[in-house]
């Protein structure tokens, strides 16, 4: 059914093997299939080659199907551009394309019910959602980018589906941290959207992760202090309703990328003054760093030279001369 975009019999067995059984292994596949390992294993590098496959976030080491509207829209993306003298080719592939998505869109769970909320869990599904997203969406994405630096596999995946986006004419605004002024990874990654005409800001503290999709949608994590859990995709208006008005209202405040940062109030730079309002609300170093997203060493070492700069030999004493120089809110 695929041949014309390149992909083998076997290697499309196992794809739809995959699709339908997504915990299933190397072992698994080829008893199901009636392969032999090493065949399952060639499919796996022809499949992985075309972009129809990609290593889990959940299992290391392992690989997932990408959904068909996304895995194979984009190796027909590819036959356009690399074989645009095989046509024909090409349309039998759409013909086959649109059988699977005709026939994966009868199999597919259905979307979030009347309570406008559906549970994604694990990172796979995140990201498969993510995908369709980067496919979907009309209009606008905006984002809460909290905990400062990223890791590299989240960039990677970010900076693919921003590029689909962006490509679409998809408007994109960002909110990160100001800890990621300091990670180079990460402020390559917020350059990247400034440079292709996205917004970037960022801001000392934010709210927990948040997507919120054509104002219609939202994504925010199951667990805050562990997004990997999953997500809640909400679609309830109310309550898009009021993560916009967050988002509205953190924007205005947020600090545009490459804009000039000026210490205010007596040279008082936006995170130092953050840490000064959380340690005043009694939160220890450790917390106000995980807030601020920087290393305890790191507020450690600023809570020092604010003392020494307001001549306090306290962290208390340091709290009441920052509130009567103005410098806390």
């Amino acid at each position: 059914m695929l041949s014309a975009l390149g992909v083998s019999e076997t290697a499309e067995q196992v794809y739809v093997a995959m699709l339908a059984q997504p915990d299933l292994g190397v072992e698994g596949l080829a008893a199901q299939l009636d392969l032999t390992e090493a065949q399952v294993g060639e499919a796996l590098d022809d499949l992985f080659a075309l972009s129809l496959v990609r290593e889990s976030f959940d299992r290391p080491g392992r690989l997932r199907a990408l959904e068909p509207e996304i895995g194979l829209q984009a190796a027909l993306a590819r036959q356009h551009e690399e074989l645009v003298r095989r046509q024909q080719q090409v349309a039998a592939g759409q013909a086959a394309v649109a059988r699977m998505l005709a026939e994966h869109a009868r199999a597919a769970p259905r979307p979030a019910g009347d309570s406008g909320v559906e549970h994604l869990i694990g990172m796979d599904a995140v990201q498969g959602r993510l995908e369709r997203f980067s496919r979907d969406t009309e209009s606008e994405v905006l984002t809460f980018m909290p905990g400062g630096a990223q890791s590299a596999s989240a960039l990677e995946a970010a900076c693919e589906n921003d590029a689909r986006l962006l490509a679409r004419g998809v408007s994109i605004c960002t909110v990160g941290q100001d800890s990621i002024r300091n990670h180079a990874p990460t402020l390559a990654y917020a350059q990247f959207l400034a440079d292709h005409h996205a917004e970037f800001r960022t801001a000392p503290m934010l709210p927990p992760r948040m997507i919120v999709i054509d104002r219609r949608s939202a994504l925010v994590p199951l667990d805050p202090a562990d997004t990997r859990k999953g997500a809640l995709h909400l679609t309830a208006p109310g309550t898009v309703a009021v993560l916009l008005a967050l988002f509205e209202q953190v924007w205005e405040t947020a600090v545009p990328l490459g804009a000039d940062r000026t210490p205010d109030r007596e040279s008082l730079t936006a995170i130092e003054r953050g840490l000064l309002t959380l340690l005043a609300r009694g939160l220890t170093d450790e917390a106000a760093a995980a807030r601020l997203a920087v290393s305890p060493r790191t507020a450690r070492r600023l809570m020092a030279e604010l003392m020494e700069r307001l001549g306090a030999t306290s962290r208390f004493e340091a709290g009441l001369k920052a509130a009567r120089s103005g410098w806390l809110p």
